[in-house]
């Protein structure tokens, strides 16, 4: 290998380095007086960084919205015979509106999220959503914090993760 082509190897891993290590140091969130704020960037998983967020704060229970770019989404709709979600993936929109709650189960955080988003030809989709990844842009979130830790618990027989309520003064 020539010197040139060294060197532009070398440069294309530093690059690569230099902007993951700056994606990693991009503040996310920041406190409110009700809450968080968060502030997702390109390719970030919103369900991820919302467990991560509950995980850090501490965080008993939240509600949360938000808007912003999708890089991609995936809405599941509950088919109560097979006890699943059937997926669809919609790529490059807008979410107009992400509307969810952040509980716990056994396994840690466990959030719920449902939303609607649009694409270009204003088109909208929505439903409960699986996974959720940001795209060009940002999306923001606005987590407002309750004072009780709340659970999510699978109750049959639909096998659906249900919040669960203590009415128990």
């Amino acid at each position: 290998m020539n010197l040139l082509k060294i060197f532009s190897i070398l440069l294309v891993v530093l690059n690569v380095n230099t902007f993951s290590a700056q994606k990693k140091d991009i503040c996310r969130y920041t406190k409110t007086p009700t809450g968080y704020l968060m502030v997702l960037r390109q390719g970030d998983d919103v369900i991820e960084n919302l467990e991560n967020l509950a995980k850090a704060e501490n965080i008993p229970s939240a509600s949360f919205t938000g808007i912003g770019f999708a890089q991609e989404v995936t809405f599941g709709f509950y088919d109560f015979t097979a006890k699943k979600f059937n997926p669809k993936t919609f790529n490059k929109v807008e979410m107009g509106n992400l509307t969810g709650s952040i509980a716990w189960n056994k396994k840690g955080p466990s959030i719920h999220v449902h939303g609607v988003a649009t694409d270009e030809k204003f088109n909208a989709y929505g439903g409960h959503i699986l996974s959720l990844h940001v795209g060009t842009g940002s999306m923001e979130v606005y987590v407002i914090l309750n004072d009780k830790k709340l659970e999510r618990k699978i109750e049959q027989p639909l096998n659906a993760n249900v919040l669960q309520l203590n009415c128990k003064p």
